[in-house]
């Protein structure tokens, strides 16, 4: 009996999460880099301080209070940087797996096919709409096609055969939609961390300041605990969009893995149905 070849589909994910990784290994070092450069030249910018002096003039606009936040703010918007670039990535990758269609309509069509036992259209439908749903259900019907020449097994060997077939297929296609969305889920707790960091320094060294000055300064006391509690803004605000942008993303990956799951069913209760009596 000859051998079945290996699926290419396996080099392709692996090329696929290479790809992504040396993608995450180069966003995050570039985002560093342009926090810095934002940092110490667009929010340090004598424009922003009175009589433009950046060490003792006080802030005139928003970009001048949040550059006194401190050495803390950069590595902010690193993360803030990150969140964005990585959310972009997944939008973009998660939408090519669901297709160049609405999944719904299509998951819906394959059905009416497979009910009708028009496997052929519901192929064909699948080279229509592409993307990872559209690769593992095309898969499934392959198997479908070659059980039905298999003459060696009974029905419930069959469908086993095609269920583990298509199990196979998704593990192959979820992995690469999951890819970096540990880092955003990352970002969810050391933005809000990180931005607490800034504040706590930030209060240490207005609470220093005080004491050294003998008297005290309530308005030089307030201005500092505003400087420190910018790293806490920052770090909320980059801890939101992570939040969202977390659980978007997830709420996808799990749709797509539901009209899998319930096409994948079909395609094996049809199969079932059909042959019972063979």
């Amino acid at each position: 009996m000859a051998t079945t070849p290996p699926k290419p589909t396996t080099t392709v994910k692996k090329e696929s999460s290479g790809s992504s990784s040396i993608f995450a290994s180069l966003v995050i070092p570039i985002a560093f880099i342009v926090a810095i450069l934002v940092y110490m030249f667009v929010l340090g910018d004598p424009s922003h301080y009175k009589g433009g002096d950046v060490e003792h003039g006080d802030p005139t606009d928003y970009f001048g209070t949040v550059h006194r936040g401190g050495p803390i703010v950069p590595v902010l918007m690193t993360f803030l940087l990150c969140v964005i670039i990585f959310s972009i990535e997944r939008f973009v990758v998660i939408g090519k797996a669901a297709g160049s269609g609405n999944v719904d309509a299509f998951i819906k069509k394959v059905q009416a096919y497979l009910n009708s036992g028009n496997i052929e259209a519901a192929s064909a439908e699948c080279d229509k709409q592409k993307g990872s749903v559209a690769n593992v259900i095309k898969s499934g019907l392959k198997k479908y096609r070659e059980m039905e020449l298999e003459t060696n097994m009974d029905v419930d060997q069959k469908c086993l055969a095609i269920q583990k077939d298509i199990e196979e297929a998704t593990s192959l296609e979820m992995p690469m939609l999951e890819q970096n969305l540990t880092i955003i889920a990352t970002l969810v707790s050391i933005g809000t961390l990180t931005g607490l960091l800034g504040t706590v320094t930030g209060m240490i060294r207005a609470f220093a300041a005080l004491a050294t000055s003998g008297a005290p300064n309530q308005a030089a006391l307030a201005t500092g605990i505003s400087e420190a509690l910018i790293n806490t803004a920052l770090g909320i605000f980059t801890s939101t969009l992570a939040v969202i942008a977390y659980n978007f993303f997830t709420s996808k990956i799990d749709t797509l893995t539901y009209a899998i799951d319930e096409t994948g069913f079909s395609i094996v209760q049809t199969y079932a149905a059909s042959h019972k009596n063979s």
